[in-house]
């Protein structure tokens, strides 16, 4: 990642083919030994793509369609369950009413 992260910032400060001497006098100014074989291995993966623009692009299009798990499938999931959700609501105030401290008549911190 260290080598990626320091071929873009060579781009974004204007060397648009940074090379293997480039990317290692970055990696070794911040006083970490830089690795041959992986930047070489890095500027094979990216010759002949194209530039870093239309990289990120396809890098880009290519995560829109990876689900994530958050709020979309859980909006998803509560759809197709349907009256489920309201099932799981009562359950919820139903626990809720038997874990309270009143009913015990004291507090865990009093």
């Amino acid at each position: 990642m260290k080598y990626l992260a320091a071929y873009l910032l060579l781009v974004q400060g204007g060397n648009t083919a940074p090379s293997a001497a480039d990317i290692k006098s970055v990696i070794e100014s911040v006083g970490v030994e830089a690795d041959e074989a992986r930047i070489n291995s890095l500027l094979t993966s990216l010759e002949g793509k194209g530039s870093i623009e239309e990289i990120v692009a396809l890098g880009e299009t290519k995560l829109a369609s990876v689900p994530t798990g958050g709020a979309a499938a859980a909006s998803a999931g509560g759809a197709a369950a349907g009256g489920a959700t309201e099932e799981a609501a009562e359950e919820e105030k139903e626990e809720e009413k038997e874990e309270s401290d009143d009913d015990m008549g004291f507090g865990l911190f009093d």
